[in-house]
């Protein structure tokens, strides 16, 4: 089970990623001839940064995370994916 510090952590990294969200937009945009609709690679980018932040937090304490860890990282992650959809698509780039 996740720590209610790591569980706090994860809440406080959507917080600033949502917040960015108008430069993961755009950074998306330059890749939009390859793409179908930009905001789904930066709603893509942003839970990336994210997952990336969450495990190094425990390659920082030499410790990787359990297959639980995952799973309640993810269901954290998911309940505010709406919330981190309307940042992109709110972004003014």
């Amino acid at each position: 089970m996740i720590s209610e510090t790591t569980r706090s952590f994860i809440d406080s990294l959507v917080d600033y990623y949502t917040s960015e969200a108008a430069s993961y937009k755009q950074m998306a945009k330059a890749y939009s001839d390859e793409l179908v609709e930009p905001s789904d690679a930066a709603f893509g980018i942003i839970i990336g940064s994210i997952y990336s932040a969450f495990i190094q937090s425990y390659s920082n304490q030499h410790q990787k995370p359990s297959l639980e860890d995952i799973q309640e990282f993810t269901q954290i992650v998911k309940k505010r994916a709406a919330q981190i959809k309307r940042s992109v698509l709110d972004a003014k780039t």
